[in-house]
């Protein structure tokens, strides 16, 4: 079995964690090349991961986003570093009996994966990786008087119009993020819905679960440009009148291991 091995930037628990796994694993082991040089080993462009055949995130829900967004459809196994995550469910000191434990599964044929959604902007000119968290479409400056005129459709039909901060396309997994953050709902894991939510509407409608095949439509207009957000991290700008499509995106999310505790890491946000 290949594992690969996204730790942490700058943090050396990540690395020692990653070296540890190199040393026990029964397995071919591939670090990343930044966890590489910190440990004078080879390593190998995050992006090339994707060749192994589960990939081991060691650090925050960021590390996982990032990891997620260079190597799906590889499945991840996100290990936190001592605080319950959201996409991390694997202790420090359970990583390696639990990798062991994937890989005997993905021996047999029978390891089984948890599947998140992800959400997929298009439109003229982008070019954006889907998101495990949210889109958000934002006009050029946030407050009073300024943000971006947004008419929302959801297959075609009229949900929400006027000026707005902007509009975020959340996940069930981003429920818990920005979405949350601009008052809107918690939505369980299991329930197949993506959220529709106005930041800062001047006349807000509430936040709206849509089916996961729906198609959402923000157009933009009365600005001088907008940006299109993928997961906080993917930034594109977009010239007004223009319109982004989001949609499900083709792949998954997927994650190898134990199911992240969605119910336990709720404690973080209080």
């Amino acid at each position: 079995m290949d594992v690969g091995v996204v730790a942490q930037r700058g943090n050396a628990r990540a690395a020692e964690l990653a070296d540890r796994l190199r040393r026990n694993l029964e397995a071919s082991v591939s670090l990343d090349e930044t966890t590489a040089e910190s440990l004078d080993r080879p390593g190998t462009p995050p992006a090339d991961l994707d060749a192994c055949d589960v990939v081991v995130s060691i650090g925050g829900d960021g590390t996982f986003l990032f990891t997620a967004r260079e190597v799906t459809p590889t499945p991840v196994m996100g290990v936190n570093l001592g605080e319950v995550g959201f996409l991390n469910a694997v202790s420090p000191g359970d990583a390696v009996e639990a990798v062991r434990r994937v890989a005997e599964r993905f021996r047999r044929g029978d390891l089984d994966c948890t599947e998140l959604p992800q959400v997929a902007a298009t439109g003229e000119g982008l070019s954006l990786p889907p998101a495990v968290n949210e889109v958000a479409v934002l006009g050029p400056q946030r407050g009073r008087g300024n943000g971006v005129g947004v008419e929302i459709r959801v297959d075609g039909d009229l949900y929400a119009g006027g000026q707005a901060d902007g509009t975020l396309v959340s996940t069930p997994t981003g429920s818990t993020a920005y979405n949350l953050s601009e008052g809107g709902p918690l939505l369980h894991p299991d329930v197949a819905a993506f959220l529709v939510t106005e930041m800062s509407a001047r006349d807000p409608m509430p936040s709206l679960a849509v089916p996961t095949d729906a198609a959402v439509t923000v157009r933009v207009e009365a600005a001088d440009h907008a940006v299109v957000v993928a997961d906080g991290r993917t930034i594109e700008r977009v010239d007004p009148p223009a319109t982004v499509r989001l949609r499900r995106a083709e792949q998954p999310v997927r994650i190898a291991g134990p199911r992240p505790e969605f119910f336990a890491a709720l404690g973080k946000l209080e």
